[in-house]
Order: structure tokens, then C-alpha cells, then sequence
């Protein structure tokens, strides 16, 4: 029987965390080190590990395992990669974690390194066990930026034929159990007219111009979402979302605008709502490059993707959700209007529920923090994950 002192995981913990968010491991300069740093930890643990890095090598996922080759584990999930500190008014530095009024403070602590320095502050007392099931690692890349680590994790893991029962994804959640949340579609429509002098606008293409038809089009289709509202839908609010972020073009008073952009999202509930708004935009947008290129053949709309992650869908019947919920003590699950990599697994076969520390009301913020006793519910989860694993018949 394992017998480690709550306080010193919760040390070793601290410890660790304070390691992590010593790597300032923004998503546009790479996660190389922090993951490599984890790496050793994990294999000093005991763990099989493997690097995944990207093709530039500045990005990389790790995925480790502790126990059996089975296919009945549970996946410990979360991501690297943090958000910027530019102009942000920090009263710490933000890449030295500082312990003040029973918090941490520094950036990736709540979102979500509090929850990493966890799972790999656990690995040893997992690997003391006797585990009947083993426990998987996946730290991911980029996730800030449109969840490209875990997409690509998930594809390589789906290309292996591996199987896991359930995934834990550590989002800041309270330590509450959330099976559901809609995903996060980001786009960027770009807008390519003809310049011309102002006094002559009938020879020019006007970019800005067709960009608002555009985005007077995405604002009807938002009220379109609305009335494809399923019944009873537990969301909030209880529909598919879309939001014109920005819109910018042009130059001058007089000069016709070349150029134009609009950045844009939607939140859908299900992908056939995304699949309606993006055929819609798709349709109307032809129609105005019929009109545009009747004066300029070069004239174009072109919509790229930035990034698709899809929606965690609550079911039914959700083995990770029963799982978390009495690791926990939660009596039931709720729903968050955030996006994470929770979908990805679940599109993969994994039934994936989030349940982490810290609160996301603290993410991206100067002075981010995360309670101590937030860390310390977390560990208590991952112990009594560690008995569930070594003992099944526990859960």
C-alpha cells in the first residue's frame, strides 16, 4: 500500500510547477523544452515515453505509459503551451512562480501546468503500483492556437489502433466533472479587390464594401443558428453561436480599399450547424465574385481555416464521466462554454470527460494563479485514481 504524505506530493508538486512555468512556453515560440523536461521526469518514474515533435522540432507532444499494454487505460491529458504576456500589467514575473496568500501565481499555472505538474508529480507512486490498467500521459502542443498538438496526437494514436477506456482532460474546472461543451471554429475571410482613386469608384473593386456584405451575411446566419436550437438543449445559450471578431481594410479617405478581412467564429453545438454556416458563406460569397470579377478577373473571396475543434458531445452513457465523478465524490456533470481537447479524443472512440484545478476565470489574465487547494484536490484525485487502477473492482 502506497503510503506518500499528502504534503509531500503537494511539495513535490509545487516543486515541480514551479519548473514548468519556468519555461516560457508560448504557443508561437515552441514547447520543446518544457516537454523535454517532462520527459525525463516521467522516465525516471518508470514510464514508457515517447516524444512526438513536430516537423520545425520547436513543437512536440509527449505520450507516456505506466502499467499493462492494455486497452482499458485511462488517459491523463493536457496541454503545454501557454498565452502571451505582452502588455499585460503582471504585478509578478510571470515565469517565476510566487507563492502568496495560500496561491501560485505565474503564467500556465491555472491553465493549465497546475494540472501537469500533477500527473507528473503522480507518476512514481503509479509506477509503486500494481496497476491491473495502466495510465496514459499525453502532453500536447498549441492548444492556445486551435488545439494542432492534440489533433495530431489524436490522428497518430487512431492511425496505431490504440484504445483507451476513458481520457481525463484537465481544463481548469474547479475540480467539477464536465462532459460537454461546443466547439470552437475560427476563420479568416480575406477580400482581395482593385485599388482606385475614390473620385472613380465604379473602376475599382472595393474590398471593405464586399467584406460587409459578408459580414452582414454571418450576422444573418447567426440568427439563423438560433432557430436550429435542438429541444431542451443544455447549453447556454442553447444554440450554435457566430461572432465578426474584426473586420479591417482599406487605407485612406480617398483611396478604394484593395483589401479586406474578417475574423470570425463560431461555437456549434454539432458539426451539421457548422457544415450549414460554411456552405451558406460559401454560396453567397460566389455570388459576390461573380460581381467583383465582372470588373476585375482577379478579384477573389477565400476563407481559410484557422483552426476547428470540435464540440465535446455529453452521452449518455460516458465511462470517463463515471469514472471522474467517483474519483471526485461529484454527484453529477456540468456543461462549460470553453473549447478544449476533449472532443478530439471523444471523435477517436475515447469517452473523455475534463475535470481539472484552477478556475478559467483566472486563464489568460495577468497575475494568473491557481489555489493550493485546487493542486491538492488534484492529487487526491490522481491517488485515488492510482487505487482505482490497481485495484478495478474498487470503481
Amino acid at each position: 500500500m502506497i503510503k506518500a504524505e499528502t504534503t509531500d506530493r503537494l511539495t513535490r508538486c509545487k516543486e515541480i510547477l514551479a519548473d514548468l512555468v519556468a519555461f516560457p512556453s508560448v504557443s508561437a515560440d515552441g514547447n520543446r523544452a518544457v516537454t523535454d523536461y517532462l520527459a525525463q521526469l516521467l522516465q525516471a518514474a518508470g514510464a514508457k515515453v515517447e516524444i512526438m515533435p513536430d516537423k520545425t522540432g520547436l513543437q512536440a507532444n509527449l505520450f507516456a505509459t505506466i502499467g499493462p499494454d492494455t486497452d482499458d487505460g485511462v488517459i491523463l491529458s493536457g496541454h503545454t503551451d501557454v498565452v502571451p504576456v505582452v502588455d499585460q500589467p503582471w504585478t509578478f514575473d510571470p515565469f517565476t512562480m510566487t507563492e502568496a496568500d495560500g496561491r501560485l501565481y505565474g503564467r500556465g499555472t491555472c491553465d493549465m501546468k497546475g494540472f501537469v505538474a500533477a500527473c507528473a508529480t503522480m507518476a512514481s507512486e503509479f509506477a509503486q503500483r500494481d496497476l491491473k490498467r495502466p495510465v496514459h500521459f499525453a502532453f500536447t502542443h498549441d492548444e492556445e492556437i486551435g488545439c494542432f498538438g492534440a489533433q495530431r496526437l489524436t490522428a497518430q494514436l487512431q492511425a496505431r489502433g490504440f484504445r483507451a477506456q476513458s481520457a481525463i482532460i484537465g481544463e481548469p474546472s474547479l475540480m467539477q466533472v464536465i462532459d460537454g461543451h461546443k466547439g470552437c471554429y475560427e476563420y479568416t475571410t480575406h477580400v482581395i479587390g482593385l485599388e482606385g482613386h475614390g473620385s472613380s469608384p465604379d473602376l475599382g473593386v472595393n474590398a471593405v464594401e464586399y467584406a460587409a456584405h459578408l459580414a452582414l451575411k454571418l450576422a444573418c446566419l447567426r440568427e439563423d443558428l438560433k432557430a436550429r436550437a435542438p429541444a431542451d438543449c443544455p447549453f447556454d445559450p442553447p444554440h450554435s453561436t457566430l461572432n465578426i471578431g474584426a473586420l479591417r481594410g482599406g487605407q485612406v479617405h480617398n483611396i478604394i480599399a484593395g483589401t479586406a478581412r474578417i475574423d470570425w467564429e463560431m461555437r456549434p453545438i454539432d458539426p451539421d450547424d457548422a457544415d450549414f454556416v460554411k456552405a451558406e458563406l460559401a454560396e453567397f460569397a460566389d455570388g459576390l465574385r461573380g460581381q467583383m470579377q465582372a470588373v476585375h478577373p482577379d478579384a477573389d473571396i477565400r476563407t481559410d481555416i484557422v483552426a476547428e475543434v470540435v464540440a465535446l458531445i455529453p452521452e449518455t452513457i460516458n465511462p470517463a464521466r463515471t469514472l471522474a465523478m467517483a474519483l471526485t465524490g461529484a454527484n453529477g456533470a456540468g456543461l462549460v462554454p470553453f473549447g478544449t481537447e476533449a472532443g478530439l479524443f471523444q471523435t477517436i472512440g475515447i469517452a473523455s470527460v475534463i475535470c481539472g484545478p484552477g478556475s478559467i476565470a483566472q486563464a489568460h489574465k495577468p497575475d494568473e494563479y491557481i489555489e493550493i487547494a485546487q493542486l491538492g484536490r488534484c492529487l487526491d484525485m490522481l491517488h485515488r485514481l492510482g487505487e482505482s487502477l490497481e485495484h478495478p473492482q474498487k470503481i
